[in-house]
């Protein structure tokens, strides 16, 4: 694992925080903590990100998926971990954000990296898989499957259920779990409308 840490820690150098956070909040793109963007969303705190890339172990030349891309700033340190030959698309269910993280990630240097407003009624690019690596930057009340679905063989999902970051291989396999953690949940518009029927008796 030691050079997977130091490929993280280089890249965390080398993708500047501050680019990625609203203008009023970049006084805090060095604290180690979560901050604000807009929209009840966060840039998670720096050691938070630093463990699931550590344990997401992205590759040279792998595909990766970045749900709930937000700020851009996961996306764009997928992009320098897998570079070169690899390739990052990010996905992100609020429209001012996906507009945002565009900006920010052209400004940053990395005008090929692409994020894409999510379909509400399903998780993640099932369209564009597999993936080699997907990261999840908000909390599953259970483990998705559907993202699992979007694996390839050997692939590898970091994913936070119910406080806990999980490593999960394509069988839906933990191979590694840090805890506890807050992260913005998760939302899933079928599953959503499902419940909401379901408690109102329809």
């Amino acid at each position: 694992m030691g050079d997977v840490d130091d490929r993280v820690r280089a890249a965390m150098r080398a993708v500047d925080r501050r680019g990625f956070l609203p203008r009023g909040q970049r006084r805090l793109a060095g604290s180690d903590q979560a901050v604000l963007i807009g929209h009840g969303a966060t840039c998670s705190q720096p050691s938070t990100v630093e463990t699931m890339l550590t344990m997401l172990a992205p590759r040279p030349g792998d595909r990766c998926l970045d749900v709930g891309a937000g700020s851009g700033w996961t996306t764009a340190l997928l992009a320098h971990l897998v570079a070169p030959g690899g390739s990052v698309v990010g996905v992100e269910i609020e429209p001012a954000l996906v507009g945002s993280a565009r900006a920010n990630l052209v400004a940053a240097g990395y005008p090929d990296v692409r994020v894409t407003q999510a379909d509400p009624d399903r998780l993640g690019l099932p369209g564009e898989a597999p993936f080699d690596r997907i990261l999840v930057s908000a909390e599953a009340r259970e483990l998705p499957h559907e993202l699992l679905a979007q694996l390839t063989d050997g692939g590898l999902m970091v994913v936070p259920v119910r406080g806990d970051l999980l490593a999960v291989d394509a069988r839906g396999d933990v191979l590694d779990r840090h805890g506890t953690y807050s992260f913005v949940r998760l939302r899933d518009g079928a599953r959503d409308r499902a419940r909401r029927g379901r408690r109102s008796g329809r």
